[in-house]
């Protein structure tokens, strides 16, 4: 029988998989960034630490999949870095992870939940738009080269 597949908060084994799964699907489409970098080398400490959170979809003991919910202010995150293994997509973990972050922002009391990306990963905007997020103008320049793409939920 298959091993059930579980969405399940960060836990400092899987900082590793947080890494390896995000920079599988960027160095594949874009480069690696500065702020990239940042992020996946200290998760604890620019997302956890700053009262985010970081989700993986599971396959047994597996990181399959992951998505970060990054306090932006009290009231605003950012839905960033998220990623699901080749091996693992169409079976709707993305739609998981992205819901799980936001009812994450909401039950920390967020009124905005954000994300950035490129107009090249269609696939992407549109389960963003079945999360419910919307293309907005963006209110301040993006610290991504390859972000052409602004959406926003309000919670």
């Amino acid at each position: 029988m298959p091993t059930p597949l579980s969405i399940i908060p960060y836990r400092s084994g899987l900082a590793s998989a947080f890494a390896e799964l995000n920079r599988a699907w960027i160095e594949r489409f874009f480069r690696l960034e500065d702020a990239d970098v940042h992020l996946l080398s200290h998760p604890e400490a620019s997302i956890i630490a700053t009262g985010g959170q970081i989700f993986f979809a599971m396959d047994g003991e597996r990181a399959v999949g992951t998505a970060a919910a990054i306090r932006v202010s009290p009231a605003t995150f950012e839905l960033g870095k998220m990623a699901v293994s080749p091996s693992h997509r169409g079976q709707g973990l993305g739609e998981r992870l992205g819901r799980a972050i936001i009812e994450f922002a909401r039950a920390e009391g967020a009124a905005l939940v954000y994300l950035e990306t490129n107009s090249a990963l269609a696939n992407a905007i549109r389960l963003y738009e079945r999360l419910g997020f919307v293309h907005a103008n963006r209110p301040a320049p993006s610290e991504y080269a390859r972000a052409d793409v602004y959406m926003e939920l309000r919670l």
